[in-house]
């Protein structure tokens, strides 16, 4: 999964959120269109996770090179998103974006975004290994279409059953 799929990605995951948030806000402001507001909402967090991904993406690449998505822990990954969730809520509350600043609410925000980046990077490496799986799957059904007996598949798989 690339940098601008990963992205896309948590866009498409952290809008609805943006949408619940928007709702709640608009009622607790009371007297605001709720449609504007749950709209505007969706575009932020729409955004916060197309960079948040990016982000993510940019530091995995940093930390774990070229490691294949099997290779890799669901609490390493999930740190990692944290990680890049923790650097978009710090430039998210050095931009003031919301006027938060340094205050209650920035840190409110640095710890939803360091939650979402979390929670993102978990379901990218769940969305990730459930498609390797099916394409595993698919694999070994055009193996078995060929005919190889179990120990032909074992050693063109690169399983000799000699060590681990």
């Amino acid at each position: 999964m690339g940098r601008s799929a990963k992205g896309l990605t948590w866009a498409a995951g952290w809008a609805p959120i943006g949408a619940l948030v928007g709702l709640v806000v608009a009622v607790a402001i009371g007297g605001v269109p709720v449609g504007v507001v749950v709209v505007r909402y969706v575009a932020l967090f729409a955004v916060l996770g197309l960079v948040g991904g990016g982000i993510f993406s940019t530091v995995l690449s940093l930390t774990e090179g070229r490691r294949r998505f099997d290779e890799l822990s669901l609490p390493r990954f999930a740190a990692w998103g944290a990680l890049g969730g923790l650097l978009l809520g710090g430039l998210a509350v050095m931009a003031s974006i919301l006027g938060a600043g340094i205050t209650p609410l920035g840190a409110v925000i640095a710890g939803t975004s360091t939650l979402l980046g979390a929670g993102s990077a978990a379901g990218s490496l769940a969305l990730a290994r459930s498609t390797d799986d099916r394409q595993l799957l698919e694999v070994g059904e055009d193996i078995a279409d060929v005919g190889l007996t179990a120990e032909e598949a074992r050693e063109l798989l690169g399983r000799t059953g000699r060590g681990p």
